[in-house]
């Protein structure tokens, strides 16, 4: 049995390190809520990761190359579910639900859905279907009516307002636009614009998101109020030593000095319970399922899985650097979650989903039929 589960064209690294980090996360998840959430947020991320894992498996063994002709269609549902959470038509909805003073998920009883991060999968699908029929041939025309495409959805989960998620969906269409090799001319255009826009971004951002940036920039300034979260986050790191505290013994959580531990600063806890040792073990994990997924998309010699592939490595290398990063200090806090362990259904099925994606690409690349 076990020899024939090792002959198994499935790269069992991608496989593995996502249920570690999702084990990783329940645990910690549960330590932080014990005593600081005021209940038990473990039973429904396990109960998340379980139908994840379903999702994972299934698509493992299913042709990803379907996708490729939803690509629009999934755009076009995922912006109509986008657009529900305006902040001027939201309120007038039965099924938005108002949490941390934004609409940013839809309640349909049995479940709750965060549009926002569904999008960040169909963003990586939506975009390498685009191009990957454009690899080194694309044209001014066709990189504007991309850039316009991406910038949708990017301004409608930023305007809810979710900076943070609106970055990530960001950064996953300006990875698979560069993977598509524009010419020289059009990124030294795209830099110089971006440039231009930075300042009319700044001006349009909301109070709290101003606040945010400035005390990244002077931590002092705010102690008491934005610091705080900062400041938290940072001592339980440092308080971790080298080999931490043991779970459930940290006291900047379980006195719950760190708010939102187990989602914005769930690395925080970690770290205070493992210290250095367990931080850098888990980031060495990270980065193994990164460089797992490039080497995925350097095997394929199919654009759409290419392009696809460097999507979703965009994603999580992204989210886990400005995760971690925020968590230290050295980046504003933008309250983006650290995939496979932050608390929450949405972010953790689509995760895994995506590794269910990679998975096919790689079989295939094996040229296995499982028909």
């Amino acid at each position: 049995m076990w020899r024939r589960l090792a002959n198994l064209p499935i790269d069992w690294l991608l496989l593995l390190l996502p249920i570690l980090l999702s084990v990783t996360g329940i645990v910690t998840v549960y330590t932080i809520t014990y005593s600081q959430a005021g209940g038990d947020f473990a039973p429904d991320q396990i109960k998340f990761a379980l139908i994840g894992l379903v999702l994972m498996l299934t698509l493992t063994f299913y042709d990803y190359r379907f996708l490729r002709s939803y690509g629009v269609i999934f755009y076009v549902l995922g912006l109509a579910l986008l657009l529900t959470l305006l902040p001027f038509i939201a309120p007038s909805l039965p099924f938005t639900l108002k949490i941390y003073g934004a609409y940013r998920w839809l309640d349909f009883g049995a479940f709750q859905l965060q549009p926002s991060e569904l999008f960040k999968f169909i963003a990586a699908v939506f975009g390498a279907a685009v191009l990957a029929n454009y690899i080194g041939r694309i044209n001014w025309r066709r990189a504007t009516a991309f850039i316009v495409l991406a910038l949708v959805p990017v301004l409608l989960t930023a305007v809810q307002p979710d900076l943070g998620t609106a970055s990530v969906l960001f950064i996953i269409f300006l990875g698979i636009f560069f993977a598509a090799l524009p010419p020289g001319k059009i990124v030294i255009a795209l830099i110089l614009a971006t440039l231009v826009l930075v300042p009319i971004g700044w001006s349009n951002l909301q109070g709290y998101q101003k606040q945010r940036i400035e005390t990244f920039l002077n931590p002092s300034a705010s102690p008491s109020a934005e610091g705080y979260n900062v400041r938290q986050s940072v001592i339980a790191i440092g308080s971790g030593g080298l080999t931490g505290r043991g779970f459930g013994q940290g006291s900047q959580t379980a006195l719950s000095f760190l708010p939102v531990a187990y989602t914005d600063f769930v690395f925080a806890g970690f770290a205070e319970a493992t210290g250095l040792v367990g931080s850098s073990v888990l980031l060495l994990l990270y980065g193994i399922l990164i460089w797992r997924i490039i080497m995925i998309a350097r095997e394929t010699t199919d654009p759409f899985a290419q392009l696809l592939a460097i999507g979703f490595a965009s994603k999580f290398l992204f989210q886990m650097t400005v995760h971690v990063g925020m968590n230290m200090g050295l980046l504003p806090v933008t309250g983006i979650p650290l995939p496979f362990m932050s608390y929450g259904g949405t972010a953790l099925v689509i995760d895994l989903a995506a590794i269910g994606i990679l998975q096919s690409i790689h079989i295939r690349h094996k040229k296995i039929n499982f028909r």
